[in-house]
Order: structure tokens, then sequence, then C-alpha cells
């Protein structure tokens, strides 16, 4: 597809998102009992569950532990039937790989691993449903997984793509967008303090369009944030609510 078809004249997408909505985003926290922590996220289409198991001691011999910090373990994997093509290898090919090494490249950035020495943490991702942004949609839905976990964290750490279509900076793609629209963005911030943790570029842009696309996608993860931390505030109110009357029940 054209990329002059991506954006109408109307500045509607494909999917009738304006360039700097989001997609919709639904999740629920505590999907696994067996879990520590667990998280399913839609972002979109794009549909992901995460599990988080630990801190537990190391396994695989104690050769592999950090004397003075966490050893972050990350599996990511997609689903044979995540995409309109099936996967042959759901994981261990290289795309799975690359995304493992980001993902545990982004939680090395948040997780306060000095707090647990000579242990470790498992992270898994599988995504169900891919429509672009799978990196991102992992992302979010691990922090929620370790959230429910209750592992120490400096922020939340939440992820976003862009593009640029049109001369117009776009949010949040889909996988039309990414496989049509050429260059393409993706970071992962702390939102509080907007400290990037991860950012990679997939394809060239010319710099005076960086800026923009960069700005979008900083907005984006903000708003992203804003989201999830206030279903999650909210159901922590909602919580200690239920446990105060049957405390004094």
């Amino acid at each position: 597809m054209a990329g002059m078809e991506l954006l109408s004249d109307q500045g509607f997408r494909t999917d009738g998102r304006k360039p700097n909505e989001l997609r919709r985003i639904r999740f629920k926290k505590g999907v696994f009992k067996q879990a520590d922590g667990s998280a399913y996220l839609e972002q979109g289409n794009t549909k992901v569950l995460a599990a988080v198991y630990g801190p537990h001691e190391i396994r695989g011999g104690k050769g592999k532990a950090l004397h003075d910090q966490l050893l972050i373990n990350c599996q990511y994997s997609m689903a044979t039937f995540s995409t309109q093509d099936r996967k042959r290898r759901p994981r261990g090919d290289r795309k799975s790989l690359e995304m493992t090494a980001h993902l545990k490249q982004t939680f090395n950035a948040v997780i306060l691993t000095e707090l647990y020495p000579k242990v470790q943490l498992d992270i898994y991702v599988e995504v169900l449903q891919s429509d672009g942004g799978n990196y991102c949609a992992s992302v979010n839905a691990a922090t929620l997984a370790l959230i429910d976990a209750g592992i120490p964290m400096k922020d939340y750490v939440i992820a976003c793509s862009g593009s640029y279509i049109r001369d117009t900076p776009v949010v949040d793609i889909n996988n039309l967008e990414e496989s049509s629209a050429g260059a393409e963005i993706i970071m992962a911030i702390l939102p509080r303090c907007e400290q990037i943790v991860f950012i990679e570029m997939n394809s060239r842009l010319h710099e005076d369009h960086l800026s923009p696309v960069m700005d979008q996608v900083m907005t984006g993860c903000k708003d992203i944030f804003n989201i999830l931390n206030q279903q999650v505030r909210d159901e922590l109110c909602k919580k200690s609510a239920q446990d105060r009357i049957v405390d004094s029940g």
C-alpha cells in the first residue's frame, strides 16, 4: 500500500485514528495464579501475556549468579497462531532472540537489581496476536506483571512506537503502518522523569523529521502511562477498601 493511502486527506489513518491517537488499551493483572506476577494486555489488536517468576535461586549452575545484583532472565515468544502466516518456530528464531535481548536491556535499566544479589528473576512474554508494536506491548505487559509481583522498580517503563506519514508524525503504529510507512522509531521511557532507556530506529529518517516523531512517541508513552497508572491505582484503592471492610467485620 502506498504511503499516500495510510493517511487520508482528512487526517485519518486506515483504522480511523488521528495521527496522535493511541490504539485502545485494555489489561488485567494477576491472570496466572502459579506465577509471582502476571498480566494480559491488549494494545489495539496486539495481545500479549506476561508472567514473572522470582526472585529465586539461580537455575542452571551458580556460576551464572551476579554477586552484587539480580540476574534477569527474559524469554520472548510468539504463538504459532499470532500472525496470518503460521510461525514454524514460536521461539528461538533470530527475531525472537533479538526481542529477548531488547527486553532484558530495558528491564535491567528499571528494576532495582542491587536489592537482590545472587538470585534470578524470570520474565516470560508471549504474543498471542500480532498487529504491530510487539515490543511495545510486551514491555507494557511485562511492566504490569512486575508490578503485580511487587518487584521494586525506579518507575514504570512504558514503550511506544511512531512513524512519519505524509509529512505527519504518527504514534502507536499498527502492522500495516509498520510494513508500509518506512521509518519506525521505538522508544521505552521512564515517564515521570522522561528518561529514555531504549530507542531503536529501523530505517533512515531525515533529521528534520526525527525530533517531531520522537516528541510524538514521548507523548504517546506518557499517555499510555496515564492509562495504566490510573487503572492500577483504582484497583489498589478498591482492594484497600475491601481489606478494610474485611478487617472491620
